[in-house]
């Protein structure tokens, strides 16, 4: 038999426990006066941001951040339709990321009894190293899985000795153009929306996920 051209596609996955957390929490006030708007919610992030920083310095935040104070002002209508004194609103915004899961669930439990303060997102993740990792073996195992199918198409056909030509994201492979959107790694990060005073933070694992094309030359 002569010579044959096998193309294949190699997939794999690997599921993770994610190692980080950052949450958004935002500190909000409004009220008839800009000064003491924007001096109640710098009041009130104070022991937000004490909190935080306490806890960075302890070791079980990695990383936070806030944004500068936000003002803004509106004339709300009233349910008969007639606008009404003007209303100003501030907010300040926070990030952290937190390295312990079980630490986490117990701030937001504390915090969220704050006055003006609001519990956003929560976004699980793994560390860049650990991704790296993760993402490497994943592409490794996606090329064996392509490798095993084409030498089992070649041994199919009578054929032994199976060598490759291309490997590629999905894709690139086909007719050497471009895809509108190709990810040879893909991955899943949990995120969730907390609103509730009582919280317990269990994220699904993250799922890491790579597909490659490949063509080889079996005879």
């Amino acid at each position: 038999m002569s010579d044959v051209t096998i193309t294949v596609r190699g997939e794999n996955e690997s599921r993770v426990t994610p190692e980080r957390a950052t949450i958004r929490v935002t500190v909000r006030t409004e009220g008839p006066e800009r000064t003491s708007v924007v001096d109640q919610v710098m009041r009130l992030s104070e022991p937000l941001r004490a909190s935080i920083t306490q806890r960075k310095d302890a070791g079980t935040v990695a990383e936070w951040s806030s944004k500068r104070i936000a003002v803004s002002a509106d004339r709300p209508w009233s349910n008969e339709g007639k606008r009404l004194a003007l209303v100003y609103r501030s907010s300040i915004d926070f990030s952290a990321t937190f390295t312990d899961p079980s630490e986490l669930s117990i701030w937001v439990s504390d915090i969220s009894a704050w006055d003006g303060v609001e519990v956003g997102w929560v976004n699980w993740h793994l560390t860049p190293e650990t991704r790296a990792r993760v993402e490497r073996d994943v592409a490794s195992s996606a090329v064996s899985v392509a490798v095993a199918r084409a030498e089992a198409y070649a041994a199919a056909l009578g054929l032994t000795d199976v060598t490759p030509l291309e490997i590629a994201d999905v894709g690139l492979i086909s007719q050497g153009q471009t895809p509108a959107a190709p990810h040879m790694l893909k991955s899943r990060d949990a995120i969730f929306a907390e609103s509730a005073p009582a919280m317990e933070y269990e994220p699904d694992e993250i799922v890491v996920s790579a597909t490659v094309e490949a063509r080889f030359n079996a005879h």
